[in-house]
């Protein structure tokens, strides 16, 4: 039995020492993205660079499109110079997965403005992250740091009314960092759809 518990430890000390974690080093990855070309981490350094997981049938990621919210984030981030990776680890026959020509559909309907929409099947990239909702959002600073994971905003719900009032957690980090300062919110509970992993 003790030996039980100590492998046991040893393999959640092994998972943890390959998660992603606030100060540490963004693990590095590659993907497709919807049209077929395939986006490294390491192709963005001295960038601050947005994770945002996507489920496009989440009633949560419907909020935040529906209402323009991550559509002008988007935007105004990607003005500002900022990487914005929208990647979808949703498994095939699960909910919300999309190949290449769903996802360039879903983003024509929203107006979206990521700089490229990634496609993540087999989950690889998203255990890596330990992406855990749609939306999850993670922000990686220009020397590969990740600075920030978690919601999206700091209010759980399907409403758009909530909007006005809650703190948007990406905009703040992203002008933190502009501004030399660090990140006040660092890490905070993700909400929204579980991705739909297919292991």
């Amino acid at each position: 039995m003790g030996r039980t518990l100590t492998f046991a430890a040893a393999g959640l000390l092994a998972v943890a020492a390959h998660a992603a974690g606030i100060g540490a080093a963004a693990p590095a990855f590659s993907l497709p993205d919807s049209n077929g070309k395939t986006h490294s981490l390491s192709d963005y350094k001295g960038k601050t660079v947005v994770l945002e997981w996507n489920n496009p049938e989440c009633p949560f990621v419907k909020k935040h499109y529906g209402s323009g919210n991550i559509p002008r984030q988007q935007a105004d981030a990607t003005a500002a110079g900022v990487v914005w990776l929208t990647i979808n680890s949703g498994a095939d026959g699960k909910q919300g997965h999309v190949d290449g020509a769903a996802a360039n559909a879903f983003v024509a309907e929203y107006k979206a403005a990521p700089t490229a929409y990634l496609l993540d099947p087999d989950g690889k990239v998203g255990h890596l992250y330990g992406a855990k909702t749609t939306p999850h959002l993670y922000v990686i600073d220009g020397g590969g740091v990740l600075r920030y994971m978690g919601g999206i905003d700091s209010i759980a719900s399907t409403d758009t009314e909530d909007l006005a009032k809650a703190t948007q957690y990406v905009p703040q980090a992203l002008a933190e960092l502009k501004a030399g300062k660090p990140v006040s919110v660092a890490t905070s509970q993700p909400y929204g759809c579980g991705v739909k992993y297919g292991s």
